[in-house]
């Protein structure tokens, strides 16, 4: 059941504090690896809600429905500027993530449930495990949160 009254969304700011509680409580590493795979859960869960399971779909309308699910007109995790696969690589590029927000320039932070998110439904569409990094960061000079993924071979 959704709530009547405050709706579907909670803020950034109650959000991250439970972030910052859970790296407090076990460390910045198991919240990382919990975050993550809560991400990957919800990720793969959406890209069967909207019908992309094993699917052969261009990655551009895969970026289409993703950013429309978990941007402005959906939950509002992040946008999703573009997806490319260049050889092995799946390259995701993303902006106002919801790990980024409120971070200051230089912040060493990376983005946990955001990629993890972006991971499931990469992983879910093309029945592969992947191996997933966030490999640039408007926090530290990037144009975008860039996440990237390569088979596990």
């Amino acid at each position: 059941m959704l709530r009547q009254e405050l709706g579907d969304f909670s803020s950034i700011v109650c959000f991250k504090a439970a972030i910052t509680g859970m790296e407090e409580a076990l460390g910045e590493k198991a919240t990382a690896i919990a975050l993550i795979a809560a991400g990957r859960s919800r990720g793969k869960n959406l890209a069967k809600d909207l019908g992309l399971s094993k699917s052969n779909i261009e990655w551009s309308l895969v970026a289409d429905k993703i950013g429309f699910a978990l941007g402005i007109n959906g939950t509002k995790l992040c946008k999703i500027e573009s997806i490319v696969e260049e050889e092995d690589v799946i390259k995701v590029l993303t902006s106002e993530t919801l790990c980024s927000a409120g971070e200051p320039q230089g912040s060493p932070r990376k983005c946990t449930y955001t990629l993890g998110a972006v991971w499931g439904v990469i992983e879910e569409i093309s029945s592969k495990r992947l191996k997933g990094s966030h490999t640039e960061s408007v926090l530290r000079g990037g144009n975008h949160d860039v996440f990237e993924f390569t088979p596990l071979v």
